[in-house]
């Protein structure tokens, strides 16, 4: 693109971010519009895969993330009452040497933050996006800003701009980030989850340090029905406690800290992605055109992938228009697959069948077990099992 562009951005993400820094290295004349009075970050622990990895060492922030992460070098599930392996995915069979990077997303988001406004990117605060038309984005407040030629949505899954991409699923998580107790050392470098059919999933992420503390930390989380949250939210904390405690007797010290309710988070997680991201000069990226459960640890990677897809294919067309359909064309085949392996996994770890977890811990996985499987899944969870950014 020879002639420099005025974009708006509606959202301060991972995925607006990583945006508006590529394309303001590019030239662009970029703004960000952000609906709280300061930016902040949604959501607790999350993993960069290798892929995404790459997207942070392109925007100039891997080494900061890497320094207060942890690296986890395998995903691994165990069924309940000593059962057997249920999972067990590990980095280094998709590549010597490959593990993922788990952090705090507010780590992530802080990093990604000082980037943008060190390289002098406008981010406009206390201004929520609520419509886009003609090049023109209209405010909460009732004032339109613009004209823009280009108008990036990433406010996520819940973007007033967006048609709202995927259905609700029947399984959510409650989530929270505790202190990583005293006295656990081992399995400091896997993401750990325990099964009870495909009912229950608790698991344990290490992710590093918080801003500001030189204390590990961890997220944990616990699957539920999201018509259920509301009968979770009655039933006394120590109940819960203890049957966490004795489906997995190693989680109970995580949940120490644990104390009220209101310390867990509910995640309602949908899947589905729009059949186009852009309509006219509008374009969706990240959870504002494609969502999924996390059961992978795709969706910041996916985010930042989108933010590299279309700064490269601004970068590479003279025309907004072409450059848009080539942003499509970089990313729908990777997208695609990774979409249908997760509906295809989801309800084997997240679901009230009673016949997949069987099915899932009788043959799938003594299968994952063999070498050419171990290799796919070990791809898999890195993000390249085939190329990311690719038209063919």
């Amino acid at each position: 693109m020879t002639k420099p562009l005025s974009i708006a951005i509606a959202g301060c993400g991972i995925a607006g971010l990583s945006a508006a820094i590529l394309l303001n290295r590019q030239g662009h004349r970029v703004t960000v519009f952000d609906q709280f009075a300061r930016p902040l970050p949604v959501g607790s622990g999350l993993v960069i895969q290798p892929v995404g990895q790459g997207v942070l060492a392109e925007l100039g922030v891997l080494d900061a993330a890497m320094a207060q992460g942890a690296r986890i070098t395998r995903m691994v599930g165990y069924v309940s009452g000593g059962n057997g392996t249920a999972l067990d995915a590990r980095y280094d069979a998709g590549g010597k040497g490959r593990f993922g990077l788990a952090l705090h997303r507010s780590v992530l988001f802080g990093h990604l933050l000082d980037k943008a406004l060190a390289e002098g990117i406008k981010i406009t605060q206390s201004a929520r996006v609520l419509g886009a038309k003609t090049g023109l984005i209209q405010l909460e407040s009732g004032t339109s800003q613009g004209p823009f030629d280009l108008i990036i949505d990433a406010a996520g899954a819940q973007s007033p701009l967006s048609p709202q991409p995927g259905r609700l699923l029947p399984y959510g998580a409650i989530w929270a980030s505790v202190d990583w107790p005293e006295g656990i050392s081992e399995h400091a470098n896997e993401l750990r989850q325990t099964y009870q059919a495909a009912r229950h999933m608790l698991g344990v992420l290490p992710i590093g340090m918080m801003n500001g503390s030189q204390n590990r930390k961890a997220a944990i989380f616990w699957s539920l029905r999201q018509d259920s949250y509301a009968d979770w939210l009655a039933t006394p904390l120590e109940e819960w406690k203890a049957q966490a405690g004795k489906l997995w007797p190693a989680f109970a010290p995580f949940l120490t800290s644990i104390t009220d309710q209101s310390q867990m988070t509910m995640a309602r997680y949908r899947h589905g992605s729009l059949r186009t991201p852009n309509d006219g000069n509008l374009v969706h990226i990240g959870d504002a055109w494609h969502v999924a459960s996390p059961q992978l640890g795709q969706g910041a990677n996916m985010a930042l992938l989108d933010a590299l897809a279309l700064s490269q294919a601004i970068q590479g067309h003279q025309d907004l228009n072409t450059a848009l359909a080539a942003f499509l064309a970089l990313r729908k085949r990777h997208l695609a697959l990774y979409q249908f392996v997760s509906r295809l996994l989801t309800p084997l770890y997240q679901s009230d069948s009673r016949v997949l977890p069987f099915l899932r811990d009788h043959l799938l996985t003594p299968a994952s077990k063999l070498k050419p499987a171990r290799i796919l899944v070990g791809k898999l969870v890195c993000g390249d099992l085939i190329a990311p950014l690719s038209i063919r």
